[in-house]
């Protein structure tokens, strides 16, 4: 039977790609949505922030709880919108208002001034049961490219439609919206970020 780990994210999305994510080397473990209540995400770092969602799911919940905190560092912007990506726009969490308020921010900027990074955090918190500390982990991917001047791919979510991972076979110049599923669990700053965390895996 599959051991169950929950996932500190309301983001559908996010429990897709996580699960064939993890699926890919540990098809052991089985990634579950997480239905508690949200917590104050109040760090000012990705891995503060992770850790925060990931205690508060590991609380709620009892299970093993992984976190993912992440968004899209600009250079130029001195690494902005980072761990504001989700709310870059405003408070609403509006996707496509983020990425037209990122694309008309830059609209004057040209390459190779439009670098930027994918970040993502991945927070582990083992419960170790009432008399003891939970055990907590935290590992970071990166996926360096830049920002696209248009949207461009219907795949993905977020910032991926204007996202250009850099070293893409045969020197394209596809966005993240553009990868396939596969493509982009393979090499995305989360499928980067889980294969520092996957050897932790074995406290499961």
């Amino acid at each position: 039977m599959a051991r169950q780990i929950v996932l500190a994210t309301h983001n559908p999305h996010k429990v897709e790609e996580f699960a064939a994510i993890v699926a890919a080397t540990r098809p052991d473990i089985e990634v579950v949505g997480y239905d508690g209540p949200e917590p104050v995400e109040d760090g000012v770092t990705f891995a503060e922030n992770a850790l925060i969602k990931a205690r508060a799911a590991a609380a709620h919940t009892g299970l093993p709880a992984l976190a993912d905190d992440s968004g899209i560092c600009v250079d130029v912007l001195g690494g902005s919108p980072g761990v504001f990506s989700a709310y870059w726009a405003g408070h609403r969490k509006d996707a496509a208002a983020n990425v037209d308020l990122l694309l008309d921010q830059l609209w004057d900027i040209a390459d190779p001034r439009r670098a930027a990074q994918f970040v993502s955090s991945i927070a582990l918190v083992v419960p170790s049961g009432e008399a003891a500390e939970p055990r907590e982990h935290v590992v970071e991917g990166v996926w360096p490219g830049r920002v696209a001047t248009v949207r461009a791919g219907a795949g993905g979510f977020g910032y991926d439609p204007i996202f250009i991972p850099d070293d893409q076979p045969d020197g394209a110049a596809r966005t993240a919206g553009e990868f396939t599923a596969e493509e982009k669990n393979a090499a995305s700053h989360r499928a980067r970020a889980f294969g520092a965390l996957a050897p932790l895996l074995s406290e499961l």
